[in-house]
């Protein structure tokens, strides 16, 4: 009896050739990761080069750094933005997150 579960315990399975089934936990994973994270990601930021195209004087923006002001100036790659009476700064058009409905700075 003994002979018999030494003879099975060295049969060993046939080896099968890696085939579609070895690759598609990878290509699952890689989908999964396309759908939540990449596409949205690619997504945000064709609507954020959208925005920034789209800055004209006299919009009131916020920007990353948390400045609320309005477009002075735009230029090709900086825009002058007054954050307050007499007060101006160039910053460039990238840190540009938000563009504000007119007249929100007034009743700030």
């Amino acid at each position: 009896m003994l002979d018999f579960f030494i003879n099975s315990a060295w049969a060993a399975p046939a080896q099968q050739e890696p085939g579609l089934a070895s690759f598609l936990p990878l290509i699952i994973l890689f989908a999964v990761f396309y759908f939540i994270l990449i596409r949205p990601q690619m997504k945000q930021a064709k609507q954020h080069k959208q925005l920034v195209s789209e800055l004209s004087k006299g919009d009131e923006v916020a920007t990353s750094g948390g400045l609320l002001g309005k477009i002075k100036n735009v230029g090709d790659n900086f825009i002058l933005l007054e954050i307050a009476k007499e007060t101006e700064v160039k910053i460039q058009k990238n840190a540009v997150t938000t563009v504000l409905p007119k007249g929100t700075l007034k009743t700030l």
